[in-house]
């Protein structure tokens, strides 16, 4: 018999079991055989299709059976409301970066680079190594592997200038990905209810580790630049603050490296009100036309907490990162991490530094560099061409993304959902200012998949401006 006797068949059952009773059985195999003139395959087939739509079951050494049908009923969970009462600080929605969309489309919108910048045979051979050794059984220290901090250590004191003396590997805490550790600082270092300060626009994801951490937010704006250092003086004695969250190289989202010298302003006037810089150095490893010298190598008296990730350069799967700190500040940092999740997974912790150490990481950094200028460079040229309506008023010297201004009268929801349904998925800029924006902005990501429809999603996007 062929696929269509089975479906002709499944069709007739179909039939009879919506005038059956639930929990009525249907006849053997052998029956239905015999009632069809059928072969058992094209019989078998037909129930497997019915039991897959949920219409038929199978009891092994019963029989099969009309399947019981409960209607769904509406859940209620009004009681949670009471329970739960109002949150103490409303959490930002979850970031467009974060969406899945599918792979026909042109995505601008993530914060990852794509899998072909990955050092993809270092990762996996790694995790190979490190599922073999002993970290894959035991328990590693609170801080870390002592092997790892000292990487860490080393990568921070390799740009530490002569008279400053570099960080110890017990200055190091390794943490399961960036994004815990601003959770653990904020919560440690600054506390519920008090002030922070943060440039503006910024990581979006510092800003819900704020609104979680409970701490209250004080945006200090931040060029091209970097901040002016006397308005974040400023901003020191009329909040109060203590701890200052900043992205000196390649910022997220505006791919901003401050100018010479700022970062020592910065840290001159950090030290006179006696406060912290959390210096989030997540673009360590996407230099392209420069080099990151973090700010945190020239201070050795612990106002720099310095935080690096190896999130994105290594692997999304293995979310290894590292907080510098000295001091008390250090062991409050490390008891929050130990009260969050006690150590992190020694397995991934081995698997990164495997990568790291290996003579072919320092091979890939060189091409993704490279590879990186490329993608930018398609990007800016697509964008200026096809939508010279978004300004892109610096081209970033790393990171991994362009930061455009739109016209004033551009309704940003609108533009977003124009371009999704074209196939173009951007995110707006209001999600990475922790107050009111500035302006109208879009963040587009260069090292996504498929840099060749690059042009014809910039064409998309001034397509919908101009409609908008």
């Amino acid at each position: 018999m062929t696929n269509d006797s089975s479906s002709r068949i499944t069709a007739r059952l179909r039939d009879v079991i919506s005038l059956a009773a639930p929990g009525s059985k249907l006849p053997s195999t052998r029956s239905l055989v015999t009632e069809f003139q059928a072969s058992p395959v094209t019989v078998q087939k037909a129930l497997q299709t019915l039991t897959a739509q949920g219409l038929i079951e199978s009891r092994p050494g019963v029989g099969t059976f009309v399947r019981a049908v409960r209607s769904a009923r509406p859940s209620d969970y009004g009681w949670q409301t009471a329970a739960l009462r109002s949150p103490l600080a409303p959490l930002p929605a979850p970031s467009t970066t974060m969406r899945d969309v599918p792979n026909n489309t042109i995505a601008f919108h993530s914060g990852y680079p794509d899998r072909e910048l990955l050092p993809e045979r270092l990762v996996r051979a790694a995790l190979t190594r490190a599922a073999r050794g002993d970290a894959a059984l035991s328990r590693p220290p609170a801080a870390g592997l002592p092997e790892l901090q000292s990487w860490f250590a080393h990568e921070l004191g390799a740009t530490t200038p002569a008279g400053t003396t570099p960080p110890n590997p017990s200055d190091v805490v390794v943490l399961p990905g960036s994004q815990s550790g601003l959770s653990s600082i904020f919560r440690a270092l600054a506390g519920r209810g008090q002030p922070l300060l943060m440039e503006s626009p910024t990581y979006w994801g510092a800003i819900l580790a704020a609104a979680q951490a409970g701490v209250r937010v004080v945006p200090i704006p931040s060029g091209p630049d970097g901040p002016d250092p006397a308005e974040l003086a400023r901003a020191f004695d009329e909040s109060g603050a203590r701890l200052f969250y900043a992205q000196p190289n390649y910022a997220n989202p505006t791919g901003a490296q401050w100018a010479p010298g700022r970062g020592e302003e910065v840290l001159e006037v950090v030290r006179g009100k006696g406060a912290f810089l959390v210096e989030d150095d997540w673009a360590h490893d996407f230099g392209i036309t420069s080099s990151p010298v973090p700010v945190a190598s020239r201070d050795d008296t612990g106002h720099v907490v310095y935080l690096r990730s190896l999130t994105k350069s290594v692997s999304p799967a293995i979310r290894i990162a590292a907080v510098i700190a000295r001091g008390p500040a250090r062991e409050r940092i490390l008891a929050d991490r130990a009260a969050e999740s006690m150590y992190v997974s020694g397995l991934l912790q081995a698997a990164a530094l495997d990568v790291v150490t290996q003579p072919g990481w320092q091979t890939h950094l060189r091409g993704l560099r490279h590879q990186l200028q490329s993608r930018r460079d398609l990007l800016v040229t697509s964008i200026r061409e096809h939508a010279p309506q978004a300004h892109i008023e610096q081209v970033p010297k790393g990171g991994l993304n362009l930061w455009a201004r739109l016209p004033d009268r551009t309704d940003l929801e609108r533009l977003a959902r124009d371009c999704a349904d074209a196939g173009v998925i951007i995110a707006g800029g209001r999600e990475w200012f922790p107050a009111e924006p500035a302006g109208t902005f879009i963040r587009l990501n260069y090292s996504g998949p498929n840099p060749g429809a690059f042009a014809q999603g910039a064409r998309i996007i001034g397509q919908a401006l101009d409609a908008s």
